[in-house]
């Protein structure tokens, strides 16, 4: 276990590496490998540890170097990332709603209680829609929040307004600060402390809402 997390975070901080040797051992089948992770991190409930914004950021920055071979276009990328977070999403949201009735009558399935539920369903009342833009910049929420729309009273018709424009907003704006910063002399540097920097800056949140109860 202490050696798959090792693994894991090793993954996580040298993201720029991992994706330069799985481009040139993969080629092509490069897209179809970020495609997976995307929509697994997004529509698995029981992965949400996979890498989400650090690898848009590795990806725009390794696209960024396709002039000089490096194979990852930007044009391409981005509306397949977009489509991997969409269908994530309406997995995760269409399994929600299967077992939202199992949950609501019980107190906890596996690690999932209905105090979950009903938190965040008032969360849904109380900041809207929005909720589920938001929740597409935090780790481990935006693997959380479409199983939990589905699972709650949120209308598929309005839930997927949101998630299209999050999913939008999510992919092309970290994307194309990596296309745009990730290969500046200092990131490509200090890529670990980057990494690790947009990582906190996702988590400032959950961390927020943690010191206001406190």
């Amino acid at each position: 276990m202490i050696d798959l997390l090792k693994q894991a975070l090793d993954f996580f901080l040298h993201l720029d590496k991992y994706l330069n040797q799985i481009v040139a051992d993969y080629g092509t089948l490069t897209y179809l490998i970020l495609f997976l992770i995307v929509f697994v991190e997004t529509g698995l409930v029981v992965m949400p540890l996979l890498p989400g914004d650090s690898l848009l950021f590795a990806v725009g920055a390794l696209a960024a170097t396709a002039a000089e071979g490096q194979g990852i276009n930007i044009y391409f990328v981005i509306p397949l990332l977009i489509s991997a977070a969409l269908l994530g999403d309406n997995v995760n949201y269409f399994v929600g709603k299967t077992f939202g009735s199992q949950i609501a009558k019980k107190e906890k399935i596996l690690f999932f209680k209905r105090e979950y539920l009903v938190k965040t369903e008032e969360f849904y009342a109380k900041h809207g829609g929005q909720t589920v833009i938001i929740a597409r910049f935090v780790p481990i929420v935006r693997t959380l929040a479409p199983f939990v729309a589905g699972a709650g009273s949120m209308n598929y018709g309005k839930y997927i307004m949101f998630c299209i424009i999050g999913a939008i907003v999510w992919v092309v704006g970290i994307t194309l600060l990596g296309y745009w910063f990730g290969n500046f002399p200092i990131v490509k540097e200090n890529f670990e402390l980057v990494v690790l920097g947009i990582i906190g800056f996702s988590v400032l949140p959950i961390v927020w809402q943690m010191l206001k109860k406190s």
